[in-house]
C-alpha cells in the first residue's frame, strides 16, 4: 500500500495482462499489488509506516526498539529505499515526483546516531538506485528531463557524513556515525564502540565505489577498500573463515562462530558483486577461498550450519537463521546451482509448515525464534533460481508467498511483520526493505521483459536489491584495478573460473534435472527428523566413533559408568533423585578420551535446554473476527496454566467488560456475560480466582488485561497465568492474558463498534470466505476507522506469573502479581575451571528431541553457561597442551553461542 509513505496509484493492467501463469494466480499477484491511494497524511515524512496503527513510526516518539532504530534517521528513509522500485514498477511518473519530494524535503543533517551498515545500504544506496535509473529515464527523453544530479549530490553529501566513522586505525567503521557531529564529539553520542559485525564493515564497496564513479571523488572507495583488505587480512588462516564480530582497533575475533546468515552475510555477497560491477578479480579470488571453506565446513546439504573459525569441524550451533536464505541466490550468481537448489527447497519446505520463514529454526525444522519481519531474502533466491532455471516451479514458490503475504500479513494499512508465525499475530512494522526488495523480486519473476522499460540485466542489484549500472566498471576508474589478494593459494576447483558465470551455459534450461535435485528433500521437513553427522564424526570417516552419545546414556547402565570414567566425567546423584555430570579433563584415560568427554558434555547441555524448552506452554492469540477487522488483528496472549486447552478447542464469541473490573468477586452483570467472553482487569486477586468467578457467571471465556500502564508484549517477554496453589480442574473455560497496550486495542474497538467478536485459539485463523468478501466491498467505501488497531507478538520466553492483592488487601495471599519469567523448574547449566557438570533430570535416562510436526512448539530456551580460561593438566599430558588450546577456544565459542542474538 505504501511507497516511502508517498501513496501512489497503481493500474495492475500492464504487468498481469503478460504473466506466464494462469488468470486466478495474475489476480493474485495483482491483489499482493494493490492499488495505491492517496495516503500520504498517515506516513509521510516519517521513515516507516506503522500498519496497524495507520501512522508513521518517527524515532523518539515510539518506545525504542533497541537496534533495530538504528535504521531510522529522520531522513524519509521508506521513500528513499523505494524510489528505483517505482521504475521497476514502470511508474514513471510517480517516480519523478518521488524524487521531487526527497529533493525538496529530505534533511541529511539531523542531530540523530545512525547504523553506518544500513544508511549505507538503504539510503545512500537508494539515493545511488534512484540516480541510476533517473539518469537512464533521462536519456531516454520522455521523463526526467528537468534532473541535474540532485540525488547524486545528496548521495555525496550523505558519503562525507558516514567518513568519519572510518576514523580507526584499522580501517573497520564505527558501528554508529552522528549525521550531524559524526563520532567521538562531545555531541556525538557515539564513537566509543569497540566492536562492529563482519558484515556490517564489509557491506560497503558498491555503493561507495559507485559514489567514487559516479562522482569521481576517489575517497569512498578508497575506505570501503581498506575496510575490505583488513577483514581478509584477518581471517582465520587456516580454515578460511571469518568470524561474525570483530573488534575495529585490534582486529580481534570477538565472536568466533562463522556461518553465511547474521552478521556475515553480505560481506561474502559484497566480494562477488564488486567483482562483477568492478571488474577487480582480487575480489573474485577471496570469494572463491571464501567459499571453498564454506562448501567444506559450513554447508552440511541441504543445512548451512555455523561453526568455529578455529576448529571448523565443530558446529557453534544447532539452528539456522533466516538471513542465509539469500545464500542460494548467490550461488547462482556463482554458477552452483545444485547445492542452490537444495538449500532453497529446504527452506521452502520450512516456509510450507510454519507459512513464513521463522527468524531461526533448528536443525529439526522447529521453530526456534518466532518472529518474521517480512524478510525478502527467500524471494531473491527464487527470483534467481527461475532465472538460471527457467523451471515454473519458482514461480509456483512465488505465488505461495503472495498468497501468504495477502493471507496473513496484509492489514489495512499495509502488511505487517509476524511477531510469532507459531500464532499469526501481527507486530506493527513495516520495514523499508519489505518495499525496496520483496516487492522488487516478486514483480521481476513474474514479469516479462516487455513489461519492463529498460533491460534490468545492465545491473546489478546490491544487498539492498538497489540498480547500480554495470558500465561503472569503466568509469573514473580512480583506484587500481589490480589489488593483490596475500597468500592467495590455487584452489582445484573446476566451478572457480575467472569470469562472471554464465547460468545459461552452465546450467541448462532444464526443468526436470531441478526437479530431479529437488525431489530427495520434498518430505525432509514434514516426514523426516535428521540428525545431521557432526564434524568431528564424519572426520573420523570409518574409524571409531565417540564411545557414547549423551542421547544414549541412562544412569543405571553400568557400562555406561565405565565409559564415562575413562572420558574423566563422573556422576553425582543428588537428594532430590536427580544426577550430575561433572567432568575433570585431567582424569581422563587419554587425550582422545578427554575429547570425547568435552563432546558429551556439550551435547547433553544441548539435551538439558530441549528439556526446558519442552515444559513451556506456547504463546496462544487473540484474533478479531467481527467488522471492520475480520481476523486480521491478531493479538499475542499469555496462556493459562489451567483451564480449556486452546490446542486443543477453539473459543469463539463476543466480548463484555465484567462488573466489577478485577473479577475478584461474584459478578453483577451476569446478563452482560452469559455466553460471552469476559474482559477483566488484572489485580486484586489470584487468576484462577476470576476465572471462577467468569465461569459462574456463564462466561464461555476470559481475557485478562494488565492494570500497568503501557505495557506490551513489544518490550516485556510473555508470561504464562499460574493457579492458585489448588486444584484448577473446576475451570473448563480459557482463559488468557494480554499486556495493556494490545487490551486497549480490544477495549478501543469495543468503545467503537459495540460489538466486536473475537476468537481464542493456539494460532490465528484464515480469514472466512464471505468475511474476505464483505472486507473487499467496504474497503473500497471506506476503512479507514481502524487507526485503533494494533498488533503485538510474542516473545520468545514464556514464563508463569501469579497474580497478586495491592498493598494492604488480602494480605493472606502469597506470590501476588510476579510477571518474572519462570523457567520451567531447571536449573542453569555451566563449565568452570576444569570441571563441567550438567545437571540431571527427574527420568535417569535423557530424551531424545522428538521430531514434531505441530506448529505450535515451544521455542527453545537459552541455557547459562560459565567457562574459564584456565586448566591445569598433569605432566603426563603435556603432548595435549595445544589442544587444550583448542578447548578452551571450544568453551568460550560456545558461551558466546548461547548468549548471542540475531
Amino acid at each position: 500500500k505504501l511507497i516511502g509513505g508517498w501513496f501512489f496509484f497503481f493500474g495492475c493492467a500492464v504487468s498481469c495482462s503478460r504473466l506466464p501463469w494462469e488468470v486466478r494466480e495474475r489476480e493474485v499477484l495483482c491483489n499482493l499489488l494493490p492499488c495505491f491511494v492517496s495516503l500520504q497524511e498517515h506516513a509521510y515524512p516519517a521513515d516507516e509506516l506503522m500498519p496497524l496503527t495507520c501512522r508513521g513510526r518517527v524515532r523518539g516518539q515510539e518506545p525504542s526498539r533497541g537496534d533495530v532504530d538504528d535504521a531510522l534517521g529522520k531522513f524519509s528513509l521508506t521513500l528513499i529505499d523505494t524510489l528505483d522500485t517505482l521504475v521497476v514498477l514502470n511508474k514513471t511518473k510517480e517516480f519523478e515526483e518521488a524524487v521531487k519530494k526527497v529533493i525538496k524535503d529530505v534533511n541529511l543533517d539531523n542531530d540523530i546516531v545512525v547504523s553506518v551498515f544500513e544508511t549505507n545500504i538503504r539510503v545512500l544506496g537508494g539515493l545511488l538506485g534512484g540516480h541510476s535509473v533517473a539518469i537512464m529515464l533521462k536519456e531516454k527523453g520522455e521523463y526526467m528531463q528537468w534532473y541535474n544530479g540532485e540525488l547524486l549530490h545528496m548521495a555525496k553529501e550523505l558519503g562525507y557524513k558516514l567518513l568519519p566513522a572510518f576514523n580507526t586505525t584499522s580501517g573497520l567503521p564505527y558501528p554508529r556515525v552522528n549525521l550531524k557531529f559524526g563520532v567521538r564529539h562531545p555531541e556525538a553520542r557515539t564513537g566509543t564502540e569497540t566492536d562492529t559485525c563482519t558484515a556490517c564493515a564489509g557491506t560497503l564497496i558498491l555503493e561507495f565505489a559507485a559514489l567514487s564513479r559516479f562522482t569521481g571523488t576517489s575517497i569512498f572507495e578508497e575506505y570501503a577498500r581498506k575496510a575490505l583488505d583488513f577483514i581478509w587480512e584477518k581471517r582465520q588462516r587456516s580454515s578460511n573463515l571469518v568470524g561474525v564480530t570483530i573488534n575495529i582497533h585490534t582486529g580481534d575475533w570477538v565472536r568466533k562462530d562463522s556461518g553465511v546468515g547474521a552478521g556475515i552475510d553480505s560481506y561474502y555477497e559484497y566480494l562477488l558483486k564488486a567483482y562483477v560491477l568492478l571488474g577487480d578479480d582480487s575480489f573474485l579470488e577471496r570469494f572463491n577461498t571464501h567459499y571453498d571453506a564454506i562448501m567444506r565446513y559450513i554447508s552440511q546439504p541441504p543445512l548451512l550450519l555455523d561453526v568455529h573459525i578455529h576448529k571448523p569441524m565443530l558446529n557453534a550451533r544447532t539452528w539456522m537463521d533466516s538471513l542465509l536464505a539469500f545464500f542460494p541466490g548467490l550461488q547462482v550468481l556463482k554458477g552452483d546451482i545444485r547445492p542452490a537448489i537444495e538449500t532453497h527447497e529446504m527452506l521452502y519446505q520450512v516456509i510450507k509448515k510454519h507459512n513464513f520463514l521463522p527468524e531461526a529454526f533448528t536443525t529439526d525444522f522447529r521453530v526456534h525464534w518466532a518472529q518474521h519481519p517480512l524478510r525478502p531474502e527467500f524471494a531473491e533466491s527464487t527470483y534467481f533460481l527461475y532465472k538460471a532455471t527457467g523451471d515454473p516451479y519458482y514461480l509456483e514458490v512465488g505465488k505461495t508467498l503472495i498468497e501468504n503475504l495477502n493471507k496473513y500479513a496484509r492489514v489495512p494499512c499495509g502488511f505487517a511483520a509476524m511477531k510469532d508465525v507459531r500464532t499469526g499475530s501481527h507486530e506493527d512494522r513495516m520495514d523499508s526493505f519489505f518495499l525496496a526488495e520483496m516487492f522488487k523480486y516478486l514483480y521481476l519473476l513474474f514479469a516479462d521483459k516487455e513489461d519492463m522499460i529498460f533491460d534490468i540485466e545492465d545491473y546489478i542489484f546490491t544487498t539492498e536489491a538497489h540498480l547500480l549500472p554495470l558500465w561503472l566498471s569503466t568509469t573514473n576508474q580512480t583506484i587500481s584495478k589490480k589489488n593483490t589478494t596475500t597468500e592467495y593459494t590455487e584452489l582445484d576447483d573446476s566451478n572457480f573460473d575467472w569470469t562472471c558465470p554464465n547460468t545459461q551455459i552452465l546450467f541448462p534450461n532444464d526443468p526436470m534435472f531441478a526437479q530431479s535435485i529437488r525431489e530427495p528433500l520434498k518430505n525432509v521437513v514434514d516426514k523426516s527428523c535428521p540428525r545431521g553427522i557432526s564434524r568431528a564424526e564424519e572426520s573420523l570417516g570409518s574409524g571409531p566413533k565417540p564411545p557414547l552419545r549423551a542421547r544414549d546414556f541412562m544412569a543405571s547402565n553400568p557400562e555406561h559408568l565405565e565409559i564415562l570414567k575413562k572420558m574423566g566425567v563422573s556422576l553425582i546423584h543428588l537428594k532430590d533423585g536427580r544426577v550430575q555430570l561433572v567432568q575433570h579433563a585431567v582424569q581422563a584415560a587419554s587425550s582422545l578420551d578427554a575429547e570425547d568427554g568435552l563432546r558429551f558434555m556439550q551435547e547433553m547441555i544441548e539435551l538439558s535446554s530441549q528439556q526446558q524448552k519442552e515444559q513451556q506452554l506456547p504463546p496462544r492469540a487473540v484474533q478479531i473476527v467481527s467488522h471492520p477487522f475480520f481476523g486480521r488483528v491478531v493479538l499475542t496472549a499469555g496462556p493459562a496454566q489451567f483451564g480449556m486447552d486452546l490446542s486443543k478447542h477453539k473459543t469463539r464469541g463476543f466480548v463484555a467488560t465484567i462488573k466489577p473490573y478485577n473479577g475478584c468477586s461474584e459478578i453483577t452483570n451476569p446478563e452482560a456475560v452469559k455466553e460471552k467472553i469476559a474482559l477483566m482487569q488484572r489485580g486484586q486477586c489470584m487468576f484462577a480466582e476470576k476465572a471462577r468467578n467468569i465461569q459462574k457467571a456463564g462466561a464461555i471465556g476470559g481475557i485478562v488485561i494488565d492494570d500497568n500502564e503501557g505495557s506490551s508484549s513489544d518490550t516485556a517477554p510473555l508470561f504464562q497465568m499460574a493457579g492458585d496453589g489448588k486444584n484448577t480442574d473446576d475451570i473448563t473455560i480459557p482463559m488468557l492474558f494480554l499486556f495493556n497496550k494490545e487490551g486497549n486495542i480490544i477495549l478501543d474497538a469495543i468503545r467503537e463498534y459495540e460489538a466486536v467478536e473475537v476468537l481464542l485459539s493456539d494460532k490465528a485463523k484464515d480469514r472466512d470466505l464471505e468475511m474476505e468478501n464483505m472486507d473487499q466491498k467496504l474497503s473500497e467505501n471506506d476503512s479507514q476507522k481502524q487507526n485503533s488497531e494494533e498488533a503485538t507478538a510474542a516473545s520468545q520466553d514464556v514464563g508463569a506469573v501469579s497474580e497478586e492483592p495491592e498493598e494492604g488487601e488480602n494480605s493472606d495471599v502469597t506470590d501476588a502479581d510476579s510477571l518474572s519469567p519462570a523457567h520451567a523448574d531447571s536449573d542453569s547449566i555451566s563449565i568452570s575451571n576444569q570441571d563441567s557438570y550438567v545437571p540431571g533430570t527427574d527420568e535417569a535416562r535423557a530424551p531424545e528431541p522428538a521430531c514434531t510436526q505441530g506448529d505450535n512448539q515451544p521455542q527453545e530456551q537459552k541455557t547459562e553457561t560459565e567457562s574459564n580460561s584456565k586448566v591445569n593438566w598433569d605432566n603426563k599430558v603435556q603432548p595435549m597442551e595445544s589442544i587444550l588450546a583448542d578447548w578452551n577456544e571450544d568453551i568460550e565459542a560456545f558461551e558466546m553461542m548461547e548468549k548471542d542474538e540475531l
